[in-house]
C-alpha cells in the first residue's frame, strides 16, 4: 500500500511506530497529486514548500515525545476558509487575489494540532452549487468517472480524498455541502451541530445555516478531525460552550438497543431505484446488527427546498454586499462614481449562479415581500425542526438517502437550476434544523458509482451518529474500495 493510501488513524499509528516521517508522507501525496490533478481538478491552490515545511516541524515535534491524531497529517482545507498568507478566493474572481492576513479558527486548531495543509480545494463559487461547476476558475471532477460531477460545493475536497491526494480535508455544509459531495465521492461526510465548530474565518453565505466540517476515508478519521476542530470560540457569536468529547471511544462496532429512524418522506418517486435499493439493505443490515428500526414521520420535508432557497438567499445578499470594489478583492472602473464601480465590479466579479442567488435574496428581503416570503420561510423553517425534535423523542438516529441520484454528467444540469436544487432535497432539512448528520458510502449502482448514506441525530449527538455510522462501516466494506484514476492504469 502506498503512503497516499493511508487513512488518518493508519498513518498516525506508521509515525508513531517510526515506519516514515511526516516528510515521506507529506511527499507521498505531493506526488499522487502531481500525477493525478490534472484529470480531477480538486485544488484551486498547492502550498508545497508550506507543506513541506509544516511535515519537517511534525518530525521535530514527534522527536521531543509529542503526538496527537493529526501530528504530520497532510490535510486539505476548503477554498472558503481563510488561510494567513495563502489565497482565500471562494472559487470567485471577486476574491482572486485576496489573501487573508489571518487563519480561520478551525484552520489554526489544525495547525496547532500539527497537521500539513496541502492546499485550498476547489469549490462552487460563495459554496453556491451542488456540483462544483460553478466555480470561477474549472469544474472538480469525481475521480470514479471523470466526465460526472464530485458534487458541491465541498466538490474539491471530496474529490481530493477519494482520490487520495489528501488524508482528509475540511469542507463546509449549508445545505448540503459536505454530505452530498461526500455521498457522490464515495467517501465520509461529517456535518456537526450548528455551533459545534467556530465559523470565524469562514467567508460567509448564509450565516444561520453554514457549518464547518470534515471529509473523510472512514468514519474514525472523521471522529478524529471533529475532535481537533471543535469547540467554543468567543469570536464566533454562534459557538456552542459545550466540552468536547473524545469522539473516538463510541467507535466500539456495537449498536444493540440504538433506536434507528426511517423517514418515510424520504423515499420518494423519481429517485434512483438503486439509491433507495442500497440505503433500504443498509438499514437491515442495522437492524441484523441489533438496532431497533422503525418507520418516522418528518411531515414538513417537502416545505425545506423552498424555505432554504427563501433564507439561503436573502442571508447571501446581506452577507456579498460588503464585495463592492471599495474595501478589498477586485475592483472595476475608475470612472469616480461609486454606483458605477459597485454594478461594474459585482457585474464582472460574480458568476450568475451568485447573481441569481444575491437577486433571489434581495427580492425576498424587500419592502412588501419580507413578510409574504422570509418571514414565512423562518416560520415553516421552525416547523421543520420541530418534526426532529418529535422524531428524536422517539428514535436516537434517523438514515435516509444522502443525495436523490448518484454523480450526474457534467454539464447535464447547468440550464436547469432547479433540477441542481433539487439535487440537495435530501440535506437540506438538516441544516435547517441545525442538527449534525454524517454521510459514508452504501453501495454503488450499476454504472460503478459511488451511494451515499445520511445518520442524522438531534443537537450535540455526534457521538451517537459516529457510533451507529462506524458499526455499519464496520461490517461493511463500501469504503475501501478505490477508484481506478489514470495514474494508477498506468
Amino acid at each position: 500500500m502506498s503512503l497516499y493510501e493511508l487513512t488518518i488513524h493508519e498513518a498516525g499509528d506508521g509515525l508513531a511506530a517510526g515506519e516514515f516521517t511526516s516528510v515521506e508522507l507529506a511527499e507521498a501525496v505531493l506526488e499522487r497529486i502531481v500525477a493525478t490533478d490534472n484529470g480531477v481538478k480538486a485544488y484551486l491552490t498547492l502550498t508545497p514548500e508550506e507543506a513541506l515545511e509544516q511535515a519537517r516541524i511534525a518530525d521535530e515535534r514527534r522527536s521531543r515525545g509529542e503526538d496527537g491524531p493529526l501530528l504530520g497529517i497532510p490535510l486539505a482545507i476548503k477554498d472558503v476558509l481563510c488561510t494567513e498568507g495563502v489565497p482565500t478566493t471562494c472559487g470567485s474572481r471577486i476574491l482572486e487575489n485576496f489573501v487573508p492576513p489571518y487563519d480561520a479558527t478551525a484552520v489554526a486548531k489544525l495547525k496547532a494540532a500539527g497537521a500539513v495543509l496541502l492546499g485550498k480545494t476547489n469549490t462552487d463559487e460563495f459554496a453556491m452549487g451542488s456540483s462544483t461547476e460553478n466555480s470561477a476558475f474549472f469544474t472538480a471532477r469525481n475521480p470514479w468517472d471523470l466526465e460526472r460531477v464530485p458534487g458541491g460545493s465541498s466538490g474539491g475536497s471530496a474529490a481530493a480524498v477519494a482520490a487520495d491526494e489528501c488524508l482528509g480535508a475540511l469542507g463546509t455544509d449549508t445545505g448540503g455541502s459536505v454530505r452530498q459531495p461526500a455521498g457522490l465521492c464515495g467517501v465520509v461526510g461529517l456535518k456537526p451541530t450548528y455551533g459545534r465548530v467556530s465559523r470565524y474565518g469562514l467567508i460567509a453565505y448564509a450565516s444561520s445555516l453554514d457549518q464547518i466540517g470534515a471529509l473523510a476515508k472512514d468514519v474514525t478519521d472523521a471522529a478524529l478531525l471533529l475532535g481537533v476542530i471543535a469547540g467554543h470560540d468567543p469570536r464566533d457569536s454562534t459557538s456552542i460552550d459545550a466540552p468536547v468529547p473524545d469522539y473516538t471511544a463510541v467507535l466500539t462496532g456495537e449498536v444493540e438497543g440504538v433506536r434507528v429512524g426511517v423517514p418515510k418522506e424520504y423515499f420518494i418517486e423519481g429517485m434512483q431505484p438503486e439509491v433507495e435499493a442500497a440505503v433500504r439493505a443498509a438499514v437491515d443490515a442495522l437492524a441484523d446488527l441489533g438496532a431497533g428500526v422503525r418507520e418516522v414521520s418528518l411531515p414538513h420535508t417537502g416545505y425545506a427546498l423552498p424555505v432554504y432557497y427563501l433564507i439561503a438567499p436573502a442571508e447571501a445578499s446581506a452577507n456579498l454586499a460588503r464585495y463592492d470594489g471599495v474595501r478589498y478583492g477586485l475592483r472595476v472602473g475608475e470612472s469616480g462614481d461609486l454606483i458605477e464601480t459597485y454594478k461594474d465590479t459585482r457585474g464582472q466579479g460574480f458568476g450568475p449562479e451568485v447573481k441569481r442567488r444575491v437577486m433571489l435574496g434581495t427580492y425576498a428581503l424587500s419592502a412588501g415581500y419580507y413578510d409574504a416570503y422570509y418571514l414565512k420561510a423562518q416560520k415553516v423553517r421552525t416547523l421543520i425542526k420541530g418534526d426532529f425534535d418529535a422524531a428524536f423523542e422517539q428514535v436516537d438516529v434517523i438514515v435516509a438517502p444522502t443525495s436523490p441520484t448518484t454523480a450526474f454528467r457534467i454539464g447535464e444540469k447547468t440550464d436547469d437550476p432547479l433540477q441542481m436544487y433539487l439535487s440537495d432535497v435530501f440535506t437540506l432539512s438538516m441544516n435547517l434544523a441545525g442538527n449534525c448528520v454524517l454521510s459514508l458510502p452504501c453501495g454503488f449502482d450499476a454504472g460503478g458509482l459511488p451511494i451515499g448514506m445520511q445518520v442524522m441525530g438531534p443537537p450535540l449527538g455526534e457521538e451517537q451518529v459516529l457510533r451507529v455510522a462506524h458499526a455499519y462501516e464496520r461490517a461493511t466494506a463500501w469504503h475501501k474500495q478505490k477508484p481506478m484514476l489514470p495514474s494508477q492504469e498506468e
